[in-house]
């Protein structure tokens, strides 16, 4: 480790007046270097002043800009979206529903009547809270029809800072690789559903359906680990009438 050092205290064989020219000296160098430095820099400014004053202009003409399309596009733009979102989701709503849904849940992907559906709010009103929550139904919607893939590309697109919907979206990926025969994605996913959320719904759920997977797969020890993490962090949730009967059931395959 590099230590500091103390100079010793020799006197200087110099005089005091040699030393002080040498001061007034160095002291006028740097005057004059400040000297010219400064008409140097205001050569440069007066040089291009007028492209410095651009770019400020610039930079203030599109924050501006920013701010009025936030005002007058922007804000207008998400309640229009929020509308049309209302009349897709009733019918996704209906869907859930009912039986031989596969219509409603086709009427609100593409709409009808001059409304839009979820897959047209998608594509018109990028970037809106709309959009993001017609991005989750489509996807869901898919899901509900059998259609897995279109389900997987549409939740997986989905991005949300409420953690319950990222969970549910997780989680619906999950069962979209499931009904795939893809366990070992299925498997992955919901164990990322129980992990983005600590609550009495989606956790004990996604931990439920992991240690069923996982257990089809092999992971036996996770397994186990999940339930009993039901049984003792959620013991009123509905999962937690079934770990005992999966424990013993898995405990079994594992002789």
């Amino acid at each position: 480790m590099a230590t500091y050092k103390k100079r010793g205290n020799k006197k200087s064989i110099k005089s005091k007046s040699a030393q002080n020219i040498k001061n007034n000296s160095s002291t006028a160098e740097v005057f004059e270097t400040l000297d010219v430095t400064a008409s140097k820099t205001e050569t440069i400014v007066a040089r291009y002043q007028n492209h410095i004053l651009f770019f400020m202009g610039l930079v203030v003409l599109i924050s501006l800009t920013y701010l009025a399309y936030e005002k007058f596009v922007g804000e207008p733009k998400s309640v229009e979206a929020a509308s049309e979102l209302n009349r897709a989701q009733y019918y996704f709503d209906i869907a859930l529903n009912t039986d031989n849904s596969d219509s409603l849940y086709l009427r609100a992907l593409n709409g009808g009547d001059g409304r839009y559906g979820f897959l047209d709010i998608i594509d018109n009103y990028d970037g809106t809270p709309a959009a993001k929550l017609a991005t989750y139904s489509a996807g869901m919607s898919y899901l509900n029809m059998k259609d897995y893939k279109n389900a997987i590309k549409y939740l997986d697109e989905f991005d949300s800072n409420d953690v319950m919907l990222g969970a549910l979206s997780k989680g619906a990926i999950g069962d979209a690789f499931a009904n795939l025969g893809q366990n070992e994605e299925a498997y992955d996913y919901y164990v990322k559903a129980f992990k983005m959320s600590n609550n009495n719904y989606t956790t004990p759920k996604y931990l439920y359906k992991a240690s069923i997977i996982g257990s089809e797969i092999g992971y036996i020890s996770s397994s186990i680990e999940f339930l009993n993490r039901i049984k003792s962090e959620y013991p009123d949730s509905y999962e937690a009438e079934m770990v005992d009967l999966q424990i013993g059931r898995i405990e079994n395959i594992n002789k």
